[in-house]
């Protein structure tokens, strides 16, 4: 019953990608006309990563019929991407390269035989209809709806030109308009092709055993639990762990790290990255459409949907604004022309003020911006959730980071062991007994010292066990309660401690290493100093951080001494220690308070309730865990906080692109515009005005695909 209710939801929501898009408007209308097919309940347009998602029965023959007026092409979701025709060799392009040889005849014959001479009106009038028929269309379409758009406007400003005789002018705006159209499409897929790239780099199949056969599968009839066979030179196609074989992985897709990583027995791998050495045997853990680059891929095209603050403002701007121009430019076309003017003269200049008021550069500014930025961060494994997160680290003044598992390996281990009283073998076995059930880090450093030691601490009965929030645990072991914490949970429990141990505790905070104390209510038995060990990139990241304003701040539960160790070793400008999972949370809104804008670092797990209170929550290491993917709004896929410095520069640089490019595009239309008072503006300027900005724009954005990692 349960399959057949799943495929039932399939059939429900299906997503498709469409190749084509050149700009919002053309995303909208199609979403409009997929609404209205026969059998479809809802339908959704993800603009930024070409795909629409459609609720209800169709199939790809009526979605294209929908999309029929831009000549969009639409395939299944899984499907490869179509090779498409060179622009050159397009239809509408051919339409465009005759329209022109006849426009260029028809001034010729202008030139020798004159303008009022009825055969190069013909030549303008084939140019117009050739190269603007599908223009047409869909303007007389549009203003029969009353609905104003860029073609709406341009088909009024083609016939009104006709109309007053201007015929040459109406066919070079047709033609412009044409070539402005293809070139904003390329630039467009230009911006996509981060995401098309990251979709291409796992094989579509793989050679699978299953038994004692060997067969080339296809990726969609991958089970898991089927053992791949990776031969060197080979990428990955699937995710999984390997059961055979040693070999060094090239991991670039998924974390962006390009210094290859061993992979042995047990270590997981991931679909996408390529073998370089070993041959090695894989056993797959996720279907095709679980694996982490699936998952990259659906999450980043998720946030190409998501619309940044400056678009919002943009759309709403748009949206007054054209009936506004639709208005002055009617005004100037009627009002002079009352009071004396020449008709001719005055309509000329309201269709030429119908041209510019498109506002095509301005709608398209933002998008192009984040959907590059956010394609060019993926490729470098830094997963960014939406234009919003883009814009809001952008203007980050601080960064907390959680230091361990952060700024340190997470790896701590026993240093030093100091006994008071007894075998330190059977108070290293009470302590690893009582702290199996603890889940705080420093246990796992107690636990493999034990091991190390041959010590059976899981064979040691443990009763009443309880945690001591923040300052660590107690229970009973053969009849005798212990407890195992900071030396702060001493204090509290003696009062205070004797000077020579207090001496000690000082001594191994100050080298950085976190004590922690074995004793009863009565007595301290065992001193145990772990200590965790700096990541090698935390120093650079975090001068790199400083250097550009950042204000760099360390929150941890260890003591101020161990804290203060680390701190200066990584260079961060404040240190917050001995805090409590709330006492973090509340740091944040303070930073929050001080500084407006704050992102908090950590593994997207322990630091959750801090990581939803910053206002950029970044996870380390999302590759392996979910979680940090799920929850975080922003995730580094390796674990190298060096990625942060270039993930600031890239979202400053797209802040400034999307404010030059907002700036630029009211001021090219404002400043022809002002060209109408003198009676300057003309059907040429007023095309190259608004075809001029829009590619301005576009390649503006298209710089951020040159922000590197480095």
């Amino acid at each position: 019953m349960s399959n057949r209710n799943t495929n039932l939801s399939e059939e429900e929501m299906k997503t498709y990608r469409v190749q084509g898009f050149s700009c919002t408007s053309c995303a909208s209308t199609f979403e409009k006309n997929v609404k209205e097919l026969p059998g479809v309940q809802d339908a959704k347009v993800n603009f930024g990563a070409s795909k629409v998602s459609v609720q209800g029965k169709t199939t790809i023959e009526e979605l294209e019929k929908a999309g029929a007026f831009e000549n969009l092409k639409v395939r299944d979701e899984k499907e490869q991407k179509i090779e498409t025709e060179p622009f050159w060799r397009q239809k509408e392009t051919i339409k465009v390269y005759l329209s022109a040889l006849l426009l260029v005849v028809s001034w010729g014959l202008a030139a020798q035989l004159g303008e009022e001479v009825l055969l190069p009106k013909v030549g303008y009038a084939a140019s117009i209809l050739i190269g603007g028929y599908s223009l047409f269309i869909k303007g007389v379409k549009n203003l029969s709806k009353l609905q104003f758009d860029m073609n709406t406007l341009m088909t009024i400003a083609v016939l009104g030109a006709a109309i007053i005789g201007e015929w040459g002018e109406g066919a070079t705006v047709v033609i412009l308009f044409a070539i402005s159209e293809a070139l904003e499409r390329y630039s467009m897929d230009k911006a996509r092709q981060s995401i098309e790239s990251l979709m291409d780099i796992a094989p579509k199949e793989a050679l699978i055993r299953r038994g004692n056969e060997e067969m080339i599968v296809h990726v969609e009839d991958i089970q898991i639990n089927d053992i791949m066979i990776v031969k060197p030179g080979q990428k990955l196609a699937m995710d999984g762990m390997v059961i055979k074989g040693t070999s060094t992985l090239n991991q670039a897709a998924i974390t962006g790290e390009s210094v290859p990583v061993t992979k042995t027995i047990e270590d997981e791998v991931f679909a996408g990255t390529l073998n370089e050495e070993g041959l090695i045997e894989v056993k797959v853990t996720k279907r095709v459409e679980d694996t982490t680059l699936s998952k990259i891929i659906h999450l980043v095209e998720e946030a190409q949907a998501e619309r940044a603050p400056s678009q919002a403002f943009v759309d709403k701007f748009a949206k007054y604004y054209t009936p506004v121009i639709v208005i002055l430019a009617f005004l100037i076309a009627v009002m002079p022309p009352l009071f004396g003017g020449d008709w001719s003269e005055w309509v000329y200049q309201g269709l030429a003020v119908l041209v510019v008021g498109c506002p095509c550069a301005l709608v398209v500014s933002t998008p192009v911006s984040i959907v590059t930025a956010i394609g060019n961060a993926a490729k470098n494994g830094v997963l960014i959730k939406g234009g919003i997160y883009l814009e809001e680290t952008g203007a980050l003044k601080a960064i907390a980071f959680d230091k361990t598992g952060t700024l340190t390996k997470g790896v701590p281990a026993v240093t030093d062991i100091v006994n008071f009283s007894g075998n330190e073998d059977d108070l290293l076995l009470i302590t690893a007994a009582i702290e199996k059930g603890s889940q705080h880090p420093l246990a796992s450093a107690i636990l493999r010292k034990a091991e190390e030691s041959g010590l059976r601490y899981n064979e040691v009965s443990v009763e009443d066990f309880q945690s001591i929030t923040g300052k660590g645990v107690k229970a009973k072991v053969n009849n005798q309660i212990y407890y195992v914490g900071s030396p702060k949970l001493f204090e509290e429990l003696h009062e205070n401690l004797e000077t020579d141990r207090r001496k000690k505790i000082n001594d191994m905070q100050t080298q950085g290493k976190t004590v922690m104390v074995l004793g009863t209510e009565k007595e301290i038995l065992s001193f145990f100093a772990v200590a965790d060990e700096m990541r090698e990139s935390s120093k650079d990241a975090i001068g790199k951080l400083n250097n550009i304003g950042i204000a760099t701040v360390m929150l941890t539960g260890d003591n101020y001494r161990t804290a203060e160790a680390i701190g200066k070793q990584a260079g961060v400008s404040t240190i917050k220690a001995d805090l409590l999972p709330e006492d973090k949370l509340n740091l944040i809104k303070e930073l929050r308070d001080n500084h407006n804008s704050v992102a908090m670092v950590g593994d997207g797990v322990n630091d959750a309730p801090a990581l939803a209170a910053s206002t950029v929550g970044v996870a380390m290491g999302g590759a392996g865990t979910d979680t940090a993917l799920e929850t975080a709004d922003i995730a580094l896929m390796s674990d190298d906080i060096r990625k942060l410095p270039y993930t600031i520069k890239l979202s400053r640089k797209t802040l400034a692109i999307i404010k030059q490019n907002i700036t630029f595009s009211i001021a090219i239309k404002v400043l022809a515009l002002l060209l109408v008072i003198p009676g300057w503006l003309t059907l040429w300027i007023a095309i190259f005005a608004d075809m001029g900005a829009t590619l301005l724009v576009t390649l503006n954005a298209l710089r951020l695909l040159r922000v590197k990692d480095k």
